[in-house]
């Protein structure tokens, strides 16, 4: 999909926001979502229509520890060298898994599966292949590898020998993570990792006949310059994923402790770092890869890049995806599921997470049911977010609504967008330019009711 950097347009827009891997965002969740709401919504996922099956469920396992912290990190995790902990954890994820499945009708398959972190990698051989089979015992998986099964890999943690068994216990998607090749930045981040180490993790995946390799990368990082991560683009490229994402490092010390030990003196400027995701752009266009919008790329026969073309992309938690059907049931400590119209976060902190299980109770903090307006406006942000156009018919016909009543006030909001030649608007349609691919999340934030009633939205990090 073409993509336009007008340096000005994006200097001018460039303010916080939300990235939309949902809608409302996280910071709409409330307490007042408990267990029993979960438990209604859990229950009313498995009605539907006599004509139609049960939606199909993806899974997500928050494994949150990590040997060692990068000082960039925003994650939920746990740094620690003892790995015993992960034990203790895996008996109380189990025991979450047991209540969430009886929650849910047995014969709902499982379509998507990923592990996140912290570092899923943490596990040992014997932890990834217990933690599977547990979930082929409590869950209906999929045995014939045509599932979307992926995990996030650091290189630094696993071997040839820990890709094989990844993809023997089901797993067939790669995300690692790179962020720059270039060793003064990763000494400036607390992450050295060899060029060759990650090469022949990359080399064993395609070995073990992947589906899909995906490169993580970040811009913004201490010492990088355009040049530098040239370096790294190229050697990105030459590694030949099927997926890269470029991340924009969000510099937010105040909220991520690790982040106070980054020299803020050696950060590139506002400037620098528009070069650097400019040049990205260039780069990566013209090595082949499509973008997909906010920040990923993919080459032009990957899942995401077709879906995409066809009308199917999804976007939730995880990023962009082909699954947009399924109900999403996250386990683990401060995992978010989203079930039939509504968002559940667990507990953030370990203890508590422990607490809760050992009451027999899911360990759900926070949440939010969706009401019809939060549901209709969700299917415009992810249009626009995954399609960068939206039918006003089709949202007609499917909300029972009249667009330009409903949304007199958004459309209004729009004109200067459309004055700056980020869009196009008509009576029937909105199209995003080239231009305005880059700033989709200004033009989203349009529609984001929540937002509007919010004082700041310094909870989010900048656009670009």
């Amino acid at each position: 999909m073409k993509i336009k950097f007008d340096i000005d347009l994006i200097k001018r827009y460039d303010k916080s926001g939300p990235r939309y891997t949902s809608y409302p965002t996280a910071v709409a969740f409330t307490p007042d979502f408990i267990e029993d709401d979960y438990r209604r919504h859990s229950k009313q996922s498995n009605i539907t229509d006599a004509l139609l099956s049960l939606a199909p469920l993806s899974l997500y396992f928050h494994i949150p520890f990590c040997d060692t912290i990068c000082f960039y990190c925003a994650c939920n995790k746990i740094a620690t060298k003892d790995y015993s902990k992960t034990g203790v954890y895996l008996q109380y994820l189990y025991r979450e898994m047991d209540i969430q499945a009886k929650l849910f009708d047995s014969s709902r398959v499982v379509e998507q599966l990923h592990w996140g972190g912290g570092t899923p990698t943490f596990l040992n051989h014997e932890e990834i292949a217990e933690l599977m089979a547990y979930t082929r015992k409590t869950f209906n998986l999929l045995d014939d590898d045509s599932g979307d099964y992926s995990i996030e890999i650091d290189p630094r943690s696993v071997s040839k020998d820990t890709i094989k068994l990844l993809r023997d216990v089901g797993f067939n998607r790669f995300s690692l993570g790179v962020q720059d090749v270039d060793e003064k930045v990763q000494k400036a981040v607390n992450r050295i990792q060899p060029i060759e180490e990650t090469q022949a993790i990359i080399d064993a995946c395609r070995e073990n006949n992947a589906h899909s390799v995906s490169i993580d990368l970040i811009y913004g990082l201490p010492l990088q310059t355009v040049e530098g991560f040239a370096k790294t683009l190229q050697t990105a490229i030459e590694m030949n994923p099927d997926r890269m994402s470029i991340f924009n490092y969000a510099h937010l010390p105040h909220i991520f402790k690790p982040q106070r030990r980054i020299n803020e003196d050696e950060l590139p400027s506002a400037e620098e770092k528009l070069d650097i995701l400019q040049h990205s752009i260039d780069t990566l266009t013209q090595a082949g890869y499509e973008y997909i919008g906010m920040d990923h790329f993919a080459k032009p026969d990957d899942e995401l890049a077709i879906a995409q073309a066809e009308g199917s992309l999804h976007r939730n938690f995880q990023g962009y995806t082909t699954h947009a059907e399924c109900d999403l049931i996250a386990m683990g400590v401060s995992s978010i599921s989203s079930v039939s119209n509504s968002y559940s976060q667990n507990d953030k902190d370990l203890k508590g997470y422990y607490a809760a299980i050992d009451a027999g109770k899911l360990p759900i903090i926070r949440g939010l049911s969706l009401t019809e307006n939060d549901i209709l406006r969700r299917t415009i942000i992810q249009q626009l977010s995954c399609h960068f156009a939206l039918d006003f018919k089709t949202i007609e016909q499917q909300y029972s609504i009249q667009f330009s009543e409903y949304f007199a006030t958004e459309l209004k909001d729009l004109l200067p967008m459309q004055a700056d030649d980020l869009l196009s608007l008509s009576d029937s349609d909105i199209q995003v330019t080239p231009a305005g691919r880059m700033l989709i999340r200004n033009i989203c934030m349009v529609f984001d009711d929540h937002l509007r009633q919010q004082k700041t939205v310094q909870s989010f990090s900048k656009v670009i």
